[in-house]
């Protein structure tokens, strides 16, 4: 067997379906909208995503999984178009009073999904998928943006196949299916024939930006599922002795920013 007789996208379907981690309905997004609002605008992550992005010669964005537009507002300043796609009505709904705020009038919002027709979707210069690769069939996602885009593609995926640290993992005495890995997505595309490149971005961990032990036990269920008591009195502990008493605690998340050009 060699590399050419290995296929990813069909490894990372098993994965994924035998993952502890299971994709969100619209509904638990549309829920999620107003608290994520009030914490990803000000996220390094932004920042460090679009540092990558190049925009010149480009006049038109497609923003896929956009949320409440914390990529889509600070783009829009640069570029002519910018159509934010996303299944979540409550984020949009969100995005677009964030845009009446800021003055912003060059965002056009499509409630649509991963599964749905794009054949309406306007082809763009750049098209990003940021954090939102949550996706049953990687290959048809990533044939998706490709074919949406002009000039350039940028998406981003979670390093190491969980959505909580080892930490506290370990603090819950919870073992689990991690996701497939980030590197499932470059063998993909690799077998697409697209030479991707790869950077590494930052985002803020749970431990940084939840204060409190309800929001954080919340934010753990949230990408877990449900939590017993046991473990939740076990996060409580770790939230008391490792967290809320440490005087400094960062901790960050990586993600992988893997990005091609037409």
């Amino acid at each position: 067997m060699n590399f050419s007789d290995i296929d990813f996208n069909k490894l990372y379907i098993k994965q994924k379906q035998d993952s502890t981690f299971k994709m969100k309905s619209q509904e638990a997004w549309d829920k999620k909208a107003p608290s994520m609002n009030k914490k990803v605008h000000n996220s390094i992550y932004n920042d460090e995503f679009l540092s990558i992005v190049d925009t010149s010669d480009c006049e038109s964005l497609l923003d896929v999984g956009c949320g409440v537009g914390n990529l889509s507002l600070k783009l829009a300043r640069k570029l002519k178009e910018v159509n934010s796609l996303d299944y979540s009505s409550g984020m949009l709904d969100i995005l677009k009073q964030n845009a009446k705020d800021k003055n912003i009038d060059n965002i056009k919002t499509i409630n649509k999904s991963w599964y749905d027709s794009w054949e309406e979707v306007s082809k763009c210069d750049i098209v990003i998928a940021s954090r939102s690769m949550e996706v049953l069939d990687m290959k048809d996602a990533l044939t998706k943006l490709d074919n949406q885009s002009k000039k350039r593609v940028y998406l981003s995926y979670k390093v190491g196949g969980s959505f909580l640290s080892d930490d506290i993992l370990n603090a819950m005495q919870r073992e689990i299916i991690k996701k497939p890995d980030y590197i499932y997505v470059v063998n993909i595309l690799y077998s697409m024939g697209i030479n991707a490149s790869v950077n590494f971005v930052r985002s803020e961990g749970r431990s940084t930006i939840y204060t409190s032990q309800e929001d954080f036990i919340k934010s753990v269920s949230w990408s877990i599922g449900d939590i017993t008591k046991i473990e939740e009195q076990r996060l409580i502990k770790y939230y008391d002795e490792k967290i809320k008493e440490a005087e400094v605690f960062i901790d960050y998340v990586k993600w992988a920013v893997i990005s091609w050009k037409k």
